[in-house]
């Protein structure tokens, strides 16, 4: 055996099960060297979506009410938008048009999308990056979730934290690739998941540099960048790595083409598809991830139950 491998004993917050042991042995196979499967630590590349896969998406992406309680501000302030989307739905807490919005994406439909990112393009135009981390990392770090009783910052999932972590130590480089918008998961990666800011990619706004006293500013421009989801996901973690990854790790119909991407036919990858399927300690939905579900099953992803494999769902607060 491999004088690389590593115990297993950051997993502890997971089921003996299965799936934990196909995590576990692909691990083992990678790492030992002079074996058919071996994968050198360069190219030890694993990739995750974060909403619903590394943290809690439900009833809405933390994300979402972050940009949500920016856009009901400024109906308060303008009248003139109270009879607009996504100001209506902000101001009037309309979950219903809020959460149909992704699952109408998931499902192929992106004329909702089109105007909810008009919306967030607006509500942060001109400003800077430094002020938008600071309003990011306070809004998780004081925000409850409206059910589960924590910070949302503490709604980050034991288990793939744990794996991450197991990950790392068997010398695989973790990465965000994440629909969600890169500034906002930033500030706090590093300390949830222990994964630099460098090493998240997202979706991502227009900046502009500006001149200012201090040395100057970059700020926020009322357009689009990128929208990190679907066949982006592939581009954006090839532009970032320079690399095929060997493990993807995703939740939703958002996530194949990443899911996909992962392994090569002479070097098999890791595809895990986390399944929401625990309504009393977490949600229970398929929506939008119903077309990755049939994929997982026609290809033999590995297929990850939150009811049946993880022992523990959060870490105690």
């Amino acid at each position: 055996m491999s004088t690389e491998q590593r115990s297993d004993t950051h997993l502890s917050s997971w089921n003996d099960t299965p799936t934990r042991q196909a995590l576990v042995d692909y691990v083992d196979r990678a790492i030992q060297e002079g074996g058919a499967l071996y994968v050198p630590p360069s190219e030890r590349i694993a990739v995750f979506d974060n909403d619903g896969t590394l943290w809690c998406e439900k009833p809405m992406p933390p994300e979402l009410g972050f940009v949500l309680q920016r856009l009901a501000e400024m109906a308060e302030q303008d009248p003139s938008l109270r009879t607009r989307q996504p100001w209506q739905a902000a101001r009037e807490k309309d979950y219903a048009w809020l959460g149909g919005v992704l699952t109408k994406h998931y499902h192929g439909d992106d004329s909702d999308v089109k105007v909810l990112l008009g919306g967030i393009l607006q509500a942060f135009a001109t400003v800077s990056v430094d002020t938008y981390a600071e309003l990011a990392e306070r809004f998780l770090l004081t925000t409850h979730h409206p059910t589960l009783g924590r910070r949302l910052r503490d709604c980050a999932y034991l288990p793939m934290v744990e794996l991450l972590h197991y990950l790392e130590a068997n010398g695989f480089t973790t990465y965000i690739a994440s629909g969600g918008d890169r500034d906002f998961m930033r500030p706090v990666t590093s300390e949830i998941y222990g994964i630099p800011a460098e090493r998240v990619i997202g979706s991502s706004a227009g900046l502009r540099y500006q001149e200012d006293d201090s040395g100057g500013s970059l700020v926020y421009q009322a357009e689009m960048d990128v929208f990190d989801d679907g066949p982006m996901k592939p581009v954006r973690i090839w532009s970032r790595t320079g690399q095929r990854p060997v493990i993807a790790g995703g939740n939703s119909n958002g996530d194949i083409p990443m899911l996909q991407y992962a392994g090569l036919p002479s070097r098999p990858g890791l595809r895990m598809l986390i399944l929401h399927d625990d309504e009393e300690r977490e949600f229970s939905y398929t929506s939008g991830a119903e077309t990755s579900l049939e994929r997982a099953r026609a290809q033999d992803w590995t297929v990850v139950s939150v009811k049946n494999d993880w022992a523990t769902v959060f870490a105690e607060v």
